[in-house]
């Protein structure tokens, strides 16, 4: 696998974003209110809106263009809304965050 470094937990703001450039489509990187790390591709699955722009709650995104809600572990989409936005492992080593680069 190879992971890539998004900078220190500190640098991602409590329930918000960073977004993680790269060839093939941005990655956001999520932290929630409890620290806990997510990525998903930063595209949503209805329109292509940027998922790192949208509300964050629990574990869940809220896309900013239509509202479609997320959950941050799997990509999947809450009910009524069906899609999936590929989501990336993470892991925390001494406070920094690393993405792994291949979808899980």
């Amino acid at each position: 696998m190879i992971w890539l470094e998004v900078g220190t937990l500190d640098e991602i703001p409590r329930q918000g974003a960073r977004v993680l450039k790269r060839e093939g489509g941005d990655i956001a990187v999520f932290r929630t209110a409890a620290d806990e790390v997510f990525a998903l591709l930063n595209r949503c699955p209805h329109r292509g809106g940027p998922l790192s722009e949208g509300i964050l709650y629990g574990r869940t995104i809220v896309c900013p263009l239509h509202n479609w809600c997320l959950d941050l572990a799997s990509g999947e989409a809450k009910g009524p809304d069906e899609g999936c936005a590929p989501a990336y492992a993470t892991r925390i080593e001494a406070g920094r965050v690393f993405v792994c680069a291949e979808p899980s």
